[in-house]
């Protein structure tokens, strides 16, 4: 079989003058175009495959494995992102995919990281030269990484007078990181340091916005805008933001003869601020204080003496690596068909969590559970013995059934909790929800999710295809009536196996069923109605 090719493209800030004709090349070379929605709108004018996989945000998992699979196949696939593909892109997700498979370079598809402008670069160039010095980029989504790493990181850069770029700094859902930010920055830098604001560097709705540090969040920050911060020597000049380098230490720069010769700027006198090429220490005027050398002398001696008495290495705390942990993320239940959580589960989940983790309770009577942690089995195992339900989170399948009755219409549970143990959790293209009935009164709102199920006169009713949100929402189809209890489960596993197989990534189970028409035996009925929207009385 031929052999197939991913390339992993940053195509810089969007515009066509910013992005590389490597980039170009890699795009048109390739049979598919996997990417998030906007991004692929933003190069379709490079494009000529005839495959294009666009898919929402938080979709990156779903887009490295579907670029992996069709190389695989032989395809050459381009997985794009926005500015450079391995700051905060796609190329270490795709290699990640490709290393859990077993990937060799030698022996595996071939792989192509082609770079582009990030975002710190076309930022920076439309506010002046801000970056001109040691900077570091930061980002502030806690999605992937905890808020307390991301604090520290925050800090460390402060108090090391880096020039910071701060991404993804605020989202609709992600309001207080920006915050916290600044207040971090505070305790370092002078409130009146320069901080640009650039949203959507060299698109259409373009904005740049030079401000302070203590007065940034006056301004609209957003999830397309970059936060870029001055360290303490950055200045504002006639509209832009500039960071001097360090020439004027050595140069006269308003004069064209300069008072130090060329062979005399490098040396010692000239630079007293560098380190001494032999002892490695700070020279005269910028070494430490003979107090500061003897408390790092005074803290090393304790903790030697600390270390015999205690016949263990205590290691200066000061220079200990940190850990980094994984974020396992989880839901938790106390039942498919129970609402109740008792306070000894209560405990457990609140010990269980910690001071680092974070619960979020949801509408269908869920917890979402994010732990740092590198020992998710024994947190799992903990949960259960509980009588807690454990389940994975993102594009799965979740059952959830009718508990309004407190279970006195019960006698259609047994057929709900083996649903749940059957297909619960299952991975599938776009997550999926199951509403269960237990009577016909459907109050539990069955027919709102992507499959309803409504028990009626000892048999089932089944509905497909609901879009329980946006303008044109609408109900499930109501596909069949009067399905025996045995037929039930074949029924969904069959309808379950044939939406995984052929939908695409991201792809909700409506807009698949609206796309091929029928799914086993049902035939697809459009439910939606367009809403015509009268003017306001107004004319506003």
């Amino acid at each position: 079989m031929k052999k197939g090719k991913i390339f992993v493209v940053g195509f810089g800030p969007g515009d066509r003058e910013h992005i590389t004709n490597r980039a170009v090349v890699a795009l048109q070379e390739s049979d598919c175009i996997i990417g998030y929605k906007t991004y692929v709108e933003l190069i379709e004018s490079f494009v000529t495959a005839k495959s294009i996989v666009s898919t929402g945000m938080t979709e990156e998992v779903s887009r490295a494995q579907d670029a992996v699979k069709k190389a695989e196949a032989g395809h050459i696939v381009s997985v794009i992102s926005s500015g450079d593909s391995g700051v905060y892109g796609m190329a270490g997700l795709v290699y990640e995919v490709l290393i859990e498979k077993g990937w060799t370079e030698k022996d595996g598809i071939e792989v192509e990281i082609v770079p582009g402008i990030s975002a710190i670069n076309s930022c920076a160039s439309l506010l002046g030269a801000p970056v001109m010095h040691d900077s570091c980029t930061i980002s502030l989504s806690d999605h992937l990484t905890p808020w307390t790493v991301i604090e520290k990181r925050i800090e460390a850069a402060a108090m090391a007078d880096f020039v910071i770029a701060l991404y993804n700094p605020k989202s609709g859902r992600r309001t207080r990181q920006i915050v916290e930010a600044q207040n971090i920055l505070l305790k370092y830098r002078s409130p009146e340091t320069p901080v640009g604001l650039v949203k959507s560097a060299y698109r259409e709705n373009q904005n740049v916005v030079l401000t302070t540090l203590a007065e940034m969040l006056e301004h609209d920050i957003g999830m397309l805008t970059t936060v870029i911060i001055g360290n303490s020597s950055t200045f504002f000049y006639d509209n832009k933001i500039i960071t001097p380098r360090g020439y004027q230490r050595k140069y006269t720069l308003g004069e064209e003869k300069q008072s130090l010769k060329p062979h005399q700027r490098l040396k010692k006198e000239a630079e007293p601020w560098a380190l001494n090429q032999e002892t490695g220490e700070a020279k005269a005027g910028y070494e430490q204080s003979v107090k500061e050398k003897q408390e790092v002398s005074s803290l090393d001696m304790a903790l030697k003496a600390l270390s015999m008495v205690t016949k263990t290495e205590i290691v200066n705390p000061l220079f200990v690596q940190q850990a980094v942990e994984d974020i396992f993320e989880f839901a938790v239940s106390p039942g498919v068909a129970n609402k109740f959580i008792t306070p000894k589960q209560m405990r457990i989940l609140a010990e269980t969590i910690g001071e680092t983790g974070t619960m979020e309770y949801t509408p269908d009577h869920r917890f979402i559970v994010k732990i740092p942690t590198n020992q998710p089995e024994s947190i799992v195992e903990r949960l259960k013995q509980n009588d807690l339900i454990v389940m994975p989170v993102s594009d799965v399948l979740n059952v959830k059934a009718c508990d309004f009755c407190y279970g006195e219409k019960a006698e259609s549970i047994p057929y709900a909790e083996e649903i749940a143990a059957s297909l619960g959790g299952l991975k599938l293209p776009k997550e999926l929800h199951i509403g269960f009935n237990g009577c016909g009164m459907a109050c539990y709102r069955a027919v709102f999710d992507d499959i309803g199920i409504v028990y009626r006169k000892k048999k089932f009713d089944l509905f497909i295809g609901a879009k329980p949100v946006g303008r044109t929402a609408h109900a499930a189809q109501p596909v069949a009536e009067g399905i025996e209890p045995d037929e039930l489960l074949p029924l969904l596993t069959k309808i379950i196996e044939e939406y995984k197989q052929n939908a695409h990534p991201n792809e909700r189970l409506f807009k698949y069923f609206k796309r091929v028409k029928k799914i086993q035996y049902f035939n697809y009925q459009d439910m939606s109605s367009k809403i015509e929207v009268e003017p306001a009385p107004c004319g506003d």
